[in-house]
């Protein structure tokens, strides 16, 4: 759902009530809207909200009751990728748009150009609620600084067939190994570069691999290498989840990256799968509500930010959608909703299962060090579409 066009997906819980994460964001340099003083308070709605969004974040069902409250009338642009998300805000925005669901692999782009402006969280009650990692993310949140509010997140799980493997992998090796060549599919996508980097991260200690995020030349050149190696072994290489699907139930691959999403289907109909993360742990991705710098109703972009923070919206749009609130008060108006579902998608896991998820950021050229050796994402494109072939 993060890359290429995004298909609506139904009828899916998963909540993350259990982290311990004490993530503070990041320190890098400062971004150019870094000295730009947000509200200090959210005055009444101007009557307008315009949104680029993920398809299905600005669903009916909780947009049309938000215009009732708020007088807000929403216009929502649905992007099919996070590259057409970071070129519709070019220009903060353009003057044309407020806000952004911006995934973990497009946010720095966006912060570092300009495009997005800080926000006050303090604005924003449900903030208190979320977990501790969402409140400060390193991929929306740089020196205190915050250019966005957290929304939802999902990890990227290991999915396999429990016919082919009667006993549950521990390891990311299987989507690597050459007895199951022609069997696999991972998605179709650049940051699949920081999978690779993960396991290369425990698999040789000896590269130095700290942040499968921030790769020096020889590192990321290593996780290139053994993605080209795959390339053989890869069955297809998918886009939507629903291409997944297809592949798993069709008995066309036995094994691949996923999300929860897949598995809960595949489930449904009867298709013998289930799924882990690795020893080796797993990424994810997590999104944000961005304001644009040149935002022409920044009050109903606070309002809806507060609105979509709520754990009765973070809710319905978890169910909705397929994916995690941030907000830990969800998990029983999710529970409300659909019986089961917060023990189904392991919200009532221990916080290591949560701390084990290495969240998308965006590739880019300076280290958390203040180094600039770091491999930025054009490069992750150029070599992506070259592993491909």
């Amino acid at each position: 759902m993060k890359f290429g066009a995004l298909a609506v997906v139904v009828a899916l819980a998963l909540t993350a009530c259990g982290s311990t994460s004490n993530n503070t964001g990041s320190t890098q340099k400062p971004p150019p809207t870094a000295t730009l003083k947000p509200l200090d308070k959210v005055g009444a709605g101007e009557g307008q909200l315009n949104l680029i969004a993920w398809e299905g974040y600005v669903d009916d069902s909780w947009a049309k009751p938000f215009t009732q409250q708020t007088g807000c009338v929403i216009s929502s642009k649905y992007a099919g990728s996070s590259d057409e998300m970071v070129s519709l805000m070019k220009n903060g925005g353009g003057g044309q748009y407020d806000m952004v669901s911006a995934s973990g692999d497009a946010d720095l782009r966006l912060i570092y150009s300009g495009d997005v402006r800080p926000m006050n969280e303090k604005l924003i009650p449900d903030w208190n609620n979320f977990q501790t990692f969402f409140k400060n993310p390193p991929y929306n949140t740089i020196n205190g600084v915050h250019y966005g509010i957290s929304l939802q997140w999902g990890p990227n799980t290991l999915l396999y067939s429990t016919t082919k493997f009667p006993n549950k992998p521990t390891s990311w090796e299987v989507i690597y190994d050459q007895a199951n060549k022609g069997l696999i599919t991972v998605p179709d996508n650049p940051i699949q570069i920081a999978d690779a980097a993960l396991y290369l991260s425990k698999t040789q200690p000896k590269l130095g691999i700290k942040d499968p995020y921030e790769l020096k030349k020889n590192q990321f050149d290593a996780a290139v290498q053994l993605l080209t190696q795959q390339r053989p072994l890869i069955k297809k290489y998918w886009a939507l989840a629903s291409e997944e699907i297809q592949l798993f139930q069709a008995r066309d691959v036995v094994v691949g990256a996923a999300w929860p999403y897949q598995t809960i289907q595949l489930k449904a109909a009867g298709v013998k799968v289930d799924e882990t993360i690795p020893s080796e742990g797993a990424t994810g991705w997590g999104d944000t509500w961005m304001l644009a710098t040149k935002a022409p109703h920044p009050n109903c972009a606070y309002l809806w930010t507060q609105y979509v923070s709520t754990a009765k919206i973070q809710a319905e749009q978890a169910l909705f959608f397929g994916e995690t609130p941030v907000n830990t008060q969800a998990c029983a108006q999710m529970e409300a909703l659909q019986a089961g579902s917060c023990a189904q998608y392991h919200a009532d896991a221990p916080g290591s299962y949560f701390d084990t998820i290495r969240f998308w950021k965006t590739p880019i050229s300076t280290c958390s060090d203040g180094s600039q050796t770091c491999i930025p994402y054009a490069d992750w494109v150029s070599a992506w579409t070259t592993i491909k072939g």
